[in-house]
């Protein structure tokens, strides 16, 4: 079926209302592999309700409405679209308790042309119910890999971040746990291809891979432990592109490079297979 641009542009992505305290602060830090070093202070203080301070990117599960591109009737090919590209940019610090509304919609689209695919671009603002204080703006790039050809407008798509030509200025390797998948899906992605061996097969792979956003979640912790000094109320805003899964259990190396005073590009690798997950990366601090 091909896709009417108008039809998606004026579609009514949920609204959800999340109520969530330090247990849902604390299992997503567990799901982006912090606290595997019990005796690592800082990381402890993302997992301790008695001192906790919360990860910037579980901005990134708040207000979420699912698989809307499977469950709407939109006529995408929602089994062939792909998260491309992904950012978030925090307004406030994100507390430890609150009740938030999380406001999706889809902004703008390019049609790549015919077996070429097509981008969604989608943003979602998280709101707290009781202040309307605006929390958190996410927005993501699906690339439809099968609906490309559908009359729309065609043009380039917004140039990457680029990565500096140099050695790095910073540098640290992540562990992350074989069940961080099992443990993430918690955060409300059930998409079995993470959790299925039989599933992870279907989809070309060995076994099954971590969600694309706790990778982004593991590079935003390395960014606040090594460019923020733990601190994760200084991390702004961060951004890149998907470019290879990670497996759960795997390490993951985040590569920094100063820009100027509050801004800096990153790139997150699997040295052990020679692979970026993560390009293009690009962040600001306060």
């Amino acid at each position: 079926m091909t896709i009417d641009p108008e039809r998606l542009l004026a579609a009514r992505i949920p609204q959800i209302e999340q109520h969530y305290d330090w247990q849902q602060c604390i299992v997503y830090a567990l799901g982006i592999g912090v606290g595997l070093d019990p005796m690592d202070e800082a990381d402890l203080a993302f997992v301790d309700e008695t001192r906790l301070k919360v990860q910037p990117t579980m901005a990134n599960v708040m207000g979420y409405p699912g698989f809307w591109m499977r469950d709407l009737p939109l006529g995408l090919d929602w089994v062939r679209t792909v998260h491309g590209e992904h950012s978030t940019r925090i307004h406030r610090p994100l507390p430890a308790k609150a009740s938030v509304r999380g406001t999706s919609r889809i902004v703008d689209l390019i049609d790549k042309g015919e077996g070429r695919g097509a981008l969604i671009f989608v943003e979602r603002e998280i709101a707290d119910i009781h202040s309307g204080e605006l929390l958190a703006t996410v927005r993501q790039t699906v690339f439809c890999r099968g609906d490309g050809g559908f009359g729309g407008e065609r043009r380039a798509q917004p140039a990457p971040h680029a990565i500096p030509a140099r050695e790095p200025d910073a540098a640290i390797e992540l562990p992350t746990s074989p069940q961080s998948a099992l443990i993430y899906r918690l955060c409300g992605d059930y998409n079995p291809l993470h959790a299925v061996p039989a599933i992870a097969r279907e989809a070309g792979f060995a076994r099954p891979i971590l969600h694309g956003l706790a990778t982004f979640g593991v590079a935003g912790h390395g960014i606040v432990k090594r460019w923020c000094d733990g601190d994760p109320t200084a991390l702004r805003e961060m951004g890149g592109r998907f470019s290879s899964p990670v497996f759960p259990g795997e390490t993951v190396r985040v590569e920094l490079w100063r820009e100027g005073p509050t801004r800096a590009a990153f790139r997150a690798s699997v040295p052990a297979r020679g692979v970026v997950v993560i390009d293009n990366g690009h962040l600001e601090t306060a």
